[in-house]
This record gives structure tokens, sequence and C-alpha cells, in this order.
């Protein structure tokens, strides 16, 4: 039998954390579901007609990693709103920046496939970096655990800022 651990109350979720934790988890997914609901006919005709750069990977692997990325940026979230020693200020500066990024990755779809804008993706794809970066700043002064679950997401948004990249040197004239 292993060994008991005992844990303090802020090291344990009660059936009301879970609920909380559930809340910020779903609330992450539906901000990426939604614009993809909006904007499902553009991705299924537009796209792909594009001449995509050597590295895209194939449409299926999006769904998985995003769906991953949203989960822990809805838990990076939680960490942060059921801390209790950092100064209200700070939360709430933490709070909106954290706010400001996920819309500005809801605004991507919408204006990359929504708007079928390639160029004006890139731009709000390029504010979003900083807006992530600024973000696991944010967190880190807060709950480290919270800005470390948010660095795969700014590295795919990396990423996904050089295929935006290539997209529109690829695709200028359309």
């Amino acid at each position: 039998m292993p060994p008991r651990i005992d844990r303090t109350p802020s090291e344990t979720l009660g059936d009301g954390e879970w609920r909380e934790l559930g809340l910020a988890v779903g609330f992450c997914e539906l901000v990426g579901v939604v614009p993809g609901l909006l904007t499902a006919e553009d991705v299924n005709e537009w796209y792909p007609t594009l001449e995509k750069p050597p590295r895209t990977p194939p449409g299926w692997v999006f769904p998985p990693v995003w769906t991953a990325l949203f989960a822990t940026m809805g838990v990076a979230w939680h960490l942060i709103r059921r801390e209790r020693t950092a100064s209200p200020r700070r939360k709430r500066r933490a709070e909106r920046t954290f706010l400001l990024q996920l819309a500005l990755n809801a605004l991507w779809s919408l204006v990359f496939f929504g708007r079928r804008s390639i160029l004006g993706g890139l731009v709000v794809v390029a504010l979003l970096g900083p807006a992530i970066a600024a973000t696991i700043v944010a967190f880190a002064r807060i709950d480290r655990r919270a800005a470390l679950l948010l660095v795969p997401y700014l590295c795919w948004v990396a990423f996904a800022t050089a295929l935006n990249y290539g997209l529109w040197k690829r695709n200028r004239d359309r």
C-alpha cells in the first residue's frame, strides 16, 4: 500500500473547485469551438484551395492539438483564479491579459477563415504571440505552474505564425 500523503486544503480540489475547473476548461474549449463552427464551410471549401508551405501538417492534426491547448489554457486560468495569496490587482491584470489573448485567438479564425483574409490572419496572429507571452509573464507572477502550462501554446502559435506567413507568401494574389 502506498504511503498516505496529507495535503493541505489549497492542494486538493473539492467538488466546487472541480466544477470551477470544468467551467474554466469548458469556456476555453468553447472559445475554440464557436469560431470553428462559424467558419466550417470556409475551412472545408476555401482552405484546401490554398497553396500550402512545405511544413504544413495534415488537417487532422489541428483539432486534437487545439483541443489539448484550450484544455491547458483552462487549467492555467483555473490555477490563477483559485490562487488566494496573490493581490487582487495582479490577478485582475493577469485575467484581463488572458482574456485578451483568448479573444485574439478566436478572432484569428474569424478573420483568416471567415473573412478569407490570409493577411488579416497574419496581423491577428502577430498580435496573439506577444499577448500569450504577456499572459505567461502575468501568470508567472501568480503561479508558475499556470505560466508553464501556456508554453506549449506559445510554441504552437509561433509555428502557426510561420505557417500563416508561408500561406500569405504563396497566396498573395488571392
